[in-house]
C-alpha cells in the first residue's frame, strides 16, 4: 500500500470514515504519520470547543468573583477553587463514572458517558476555572482611572463595563489566557487514559501512539510523531491567539504594546 493509498484508508479514520481494522503487522512511518494525525482530529475538537464554551463562562466567574454580594461571590470561588484544586485527570475518572450513574437512572444520559461529549463537558468546566482566575486578575488590575473617567463620562453598569472594563481586562489577560489555551490543548491528551473509553478504536493522536508502542515495543517512533503535531498546534494557537492580542492593543502605542514571542525554555 502507497503512502497515499494510506493516508486514503486511515486519513480520517478516528471520525469513522475509511479502513475500520487497524494494521496489524509491518507498521510503516506513514501508516503511524497518518493515524496519529487523524487522531489530531479529536483533539482540536476537544480543544476548540472548550475553549470556545468556557471563555463565556470564565468571563462570567471572574466578573462574580469580583463582585461585593456573597451570594454571587462564593460559589465562583469554590467553583474555581475545586476545578483549579483537583487533578485533571480524577475529573475525567469521576465525570464518567457521574454520567454512567445518571444513565442507569435515565436513558436521557447516554450521550454523557461517550467521550465526545462527556470528556468535552469536563474539560469546558476546567478551562472556565483556569481562565476565570486568569481575567479575575486582569479585572482587578484594570487601572482605577480608566473606571473613574468612565465614571465621569457618566457610564454606570453594563455600559461601563463593556465600554471600558471588559476589553481591558481581556487585553490585560490575554497573554496568560493564551498560556492556558496551549495546556488545555495538550491536556486533550488524557481524555482516553481516563474512565472515557474509545468508541470501536476511535481514539486520540496519543491513542493511535500508544497502540503502535504496544504492537511494536518501539515508543520512540510514535511518541516523537505526536510531539512534533503538538509543537505544530502549538504554533498554530500561538499565531491566531497572537492576531488577536495585536488587534485588542491596536489603540496603544507601538513601544506599550504587549508582544508575544515564542521562547522555548530549555531549562524549567
Amino acid at each position: 500500500m502507497s503512502c497515499w493509498e494510506t493516508f486514503q484508508a486511515y486519513g480520517l479514520r478516528s471520525i469513522g470514515y475509511g479502513e475500520r481494522l487497524l494494521p496489524r503487522t509491518d507498521f510503516t512511518l506513514c501508516e503511524q504519520f497518518t493515524l496519529i494525525g487523524s487522531g489530531l482530529i479529536w483533539n482540536i475538537y476537544y480543544g476548540v470547543l472548550a475553549l470556545t464554551i468556557g471563555f463565556f463562562l470564565a468571563i462570567a466567574l471572574a466578573v462574580a468573583k469580583a463582585s461585593d454580594n456573597l451570594w454571587v461571590r462564593k460559589p465562583a470561588e469554590w467553583f474555581i477553587f475545586v476545578f483549579r484544586g483537583s487533578p485533571l485527570f480524577i475529573q475525567f475518572f469521576l465525570a464518567y463514572f457521574l454520567f454512567l450513574s445518571l444513565k442507569q437512572w435515565n436513558s436521557i444520559f447516554d450521550p454523557f458517558t461517550s467521550a465526545a461529549l462527556g470528556a468535552l463537558i469536563v474539560l469546558f468546566l476546567n478551562t472556565a476555572a483556569y481562565s476565570g482566575e486568569i481575567f479575575y486578575g486582569a479585572f482587578r488590575s484594570v487601572p482605577r482611572g480608566d473606571v473613574e473617567a468612565a465614571d465621569a463620562y457618566g457610564m454606570s453598569g453594563w455600559t461601563k463595563f463593556r465600554r471600558v472594563i471588559y476589553p481591558t481586562m481581556l487585553r490585560l489577560g490575554w497573554p496568560a489566557y493564551t498560556n492556558e489555551a496551549i495546556f488545555l490543548f495538550h491536556a486533550t491528551t488524557l481524555v482516553f487514559f481516563s474512565g472515557f473509553p474509545a468508541w470501536q478504536q476511535k481514539g486520540d493522536a496519543l491513542y493511535y501512539a500508544n497502540y503502535f508502542a504496544d504492537k511494536t515495543f518501539n515508543p520512540f517512533i510514535p511518541y516523537p510523531i505526536v510531539a512534533f503535531y503538538f509543537v505544530l498546534l502549538t504554533l498554530a494557537v500561538i499565531f491566531v491567539f497572537g492576531r488577536i492580542n495585536v488587534r485588542l492593543n491596536r489603540h496603544l502605542p507601538h513601544e506599550r504594546r504587549q508582544r508575544m514571542r515564542v521562547r522555548p525554555q530549555l531549562i524549567r
